[in-house]
């Protein structure tokens, strides 16, 4: 499955399967080290999901393990001279 990121602001993302928006991703805490969030939008049986989601809800302990978890390699930020940590 193709994920991609894009950025609503810092901390907050949409994750879209396919170009529709299925999640939702999100920084965790005012300080470091943060959790990151990967919620999906809508509470689908297990045998609905999309691919790797198991649950609703996933946590992780940087944006990067939930991107590989993803396989996601396309991270849209929503400024000109960043691009998301490690990708």
């Amino acid at each position: 499955m193709t994920y991609r990121l894009v950025q609503l602001a810092p901390g907050a993302y949409d994750l879209l399967l396919r170009d529709t928006v299925v999640a939702s991703v999100v920084r965790n805490g005012s300080r470091q080290p943060y959790t990151w969030t990967a919620e999906l939008l809508e509470d689908l049986p297990r045998n609905r999901r999309p691919s790797p989601f198991r649950e609703i809800e996933h946590d992780f302990p940087s944006l990067e393990e939930l991107c590989a978890w993803l396989g996601c390699s396309t991270v849209k930020t929503n400024s000109r001279h960043n691009t998301a940590p490690g990708l």
